[in-house]
């Protein structure tokens, strides 16, 4: 064994020697996930809601499912398509998918090539004397007499650079690309979540002002038929033209709704062709919104399933392994780093040269250990706020999560309370269109004014404008409550 292999042999040692001590006492950064408190179950929770204990609820079931309205459907299927949040949501998934793959190729070397460079290179021969070797003097008419050319210069090498992962610093670099990628997996998911609950919403909205406008134009005939009957009355002398101008004017109060709601009806429609990526168009549907059909019995699982589901929470989980490996990165940028340079390629100052192999190959290798001793605290600087940017996501993790429960509870509450509230409506409904059928009779008889009969027809419009706008919050808050359970992106 000659001495140029002895030496080689100890230097492999001693960086193998040095990559195991420095591992042993490598810092860790494991993710560990932090402790939340949270309730057996919803606050609201009763037992029309079918609340068991179980981890099935409205959040597993499919939204073409969970709506059955075709028209609708076809709408949220559109947005799908064509929403601009959901195509830039796409978008930077694939900007993370770019980095993510580059992170897992950190602990590959870097491997840089010089190519060859050719050309010529003039001496005067009293430059540094005479002329070295490996010049001739140039012939031809045009050269100076005292004037040396080389014929070329070629060098071409490659070089390799290791930078050894001793502490886990790619490791951590990895890990942080990853959660940053899976997050806006989870941000696409929010974002289809939120898509699907806006265009219901819009698109129940419309079906409220459809109804209003039924009502107000109902009420409008009503009352224009009332006032004929007034101003008979007003000809006969068996009332007053003050009778006439208040009756005129309840007519023009459900008169006034009419354009209020066509204006309203067209700006909505136009609000759903924005979610779907459309331009301002018409919404087609076919549904009333007293003959919407849905699942009375629901199910919300436990609060601990809810977790897993919503992809917010996900997504602020996410964001905290992300800031704990980037706790990593910053511990191991205070610690030495070891790096293996290696080069090796031919250099030659004659083109004769060249290929004159191994008399102009040339090679090396070695390992450099370097630590960083005064940086103006930007390393400390850099760790520490690391650490805090990490407690901030722990902190909203915490808020994530409380926050849903709560969007939760207040979705199953105002889901229990709505159905008393429409219980009574309907009760109002018809107690005041029972009140005009017998107002209008005894005004034609004559036993009752106009003051009664106006009376009577302002709380029937009232009473149906309510019960509508009831019927629509409860579909609101179900569409609600299955966002709030993570429904919405499977």
């Amino acid at each position: 064994m000659n001495k140029k292999t002895i030496i080689k042999g100890t230097l492999y040692v001693s960086v193998v020697s040095a990559i195991l001590a420095l591992q042993s006492c490598a810092p860790q950064s494991n993710y560990k996930a932090p402790k939340l408190d949270l309730p057996e179950q919803f606050r609201g929770q009763v037992d029309s809601l079918n609340t068991a204990k179980d981890s099935v609820g409205i959040a597993d079931i499919d939204w073409k499912a969970f709506f059955e309205d075709e028209k609708l459907i076809n709408l949220i299927d559109r947005g799908l398509e064509n929403n601009f949040d959901m195509t830039n949501a796409i978008k930077n998934i694939q900007i993370a998918d770019q980095k993510a793959r580059q992170a897992k190729l950190e602990w590959l070397p870097k491997i840089d090539m010089t190519l060859g460079n050719v050309g010529y290179q003039y001496k005067s021969s009293n430059y540094y004397g005479s002329p070295s070797s490996a010049y001739y003097k140039k012939k031809g008419k045009d050269a100076p007499e005292n004037m040396y050319v080389n014929s070329a210069q070629h060098i071409s090498d490659i070089s390799i650079s290791w930078e050894l992962d001793i502490w886990g610093k790619m490791r951590s670099m990895s890990a942080e690309a990853l959660a940053n990628y899976l997050k806006t997996h989870e941000a696409k998911k929010a974002v289809q979540t939120a898509l699907i609950a806006n265009i219901a919403e819009g698109y129940y909205n419309l079906l409220l002002l459809d109804a209003q406008m039924e009502v107000a134009q109902s009420n409008y005939e009503l009352t224009k038929n009332t006032l004929k009957i007034v101003e008979l009355q007003r000809d006969a002398g068996q009332t007053t033209s003050l009778a006439i101008q208040q009756t005129r004017n309840q007519m023009l109060v459900a008169k006034a709704l009419i354009p209020s709601l066509k204006q309203q009806i067209a700006i909505q429609e136009n609000s759903l062709s924005l979610l779907t990526g459309q331009l301002p168009d018409a919404v087609e549907r076919d549904t009333k919104l007293a003959d919407v059909k849905y699942e009375e019995t629901l199910t919300t699982g436990v609060p601990l399933y809810l977790v897993s589901q919503r992809p917010d929470v996900q997504q602020a989980e996410l964001e905290l392994k992300a800031k704990n490996a980037r706790v990593g990165v910053a511990q191991t940028n205070r610690y030495p780093s070891l790096t293996i340079d290696v080069t090796g390629g031919l250099n030659s100052m004659l083109g004769k040269n060249w290929f004159n192999i191994p008399g102009s190959l040339f090679g090396g290798i070695i390992g450099e250990l370097s630590a960083p001793l005064f940086n103006k605290r930007k390393l400390k600087t850099d760790f520490e706020v690391a650490k805090i940017e990490r407690e901030k996501a722990e902190i909203d993790l915490q808020k994530s999560v409380y926050g849903a429960i709560t969007e939760v509870s207040d979705a199953l509450i105002t889901l229990e309370t709505v159905k008393e509230q429409i219980e009574i409506a309907e009760e109002q409904v018809a107690t005041s269109r029972l009140g005009v059928k017998q107002s209008n009779l005894l005004f034609n008889s004559g036993y009752a004014n106009y003051i009664e009969i106006i009376n009577a027809q302002k709380n029937m419009l009232d009473s149906e404008l309510n019960l509508n706008k009831l019927k629509q919050n409860k579909l609101i808050s179900r569409v609600k409550l299955y966002k709030a359970l993570g429904g919405g992106w499977k």
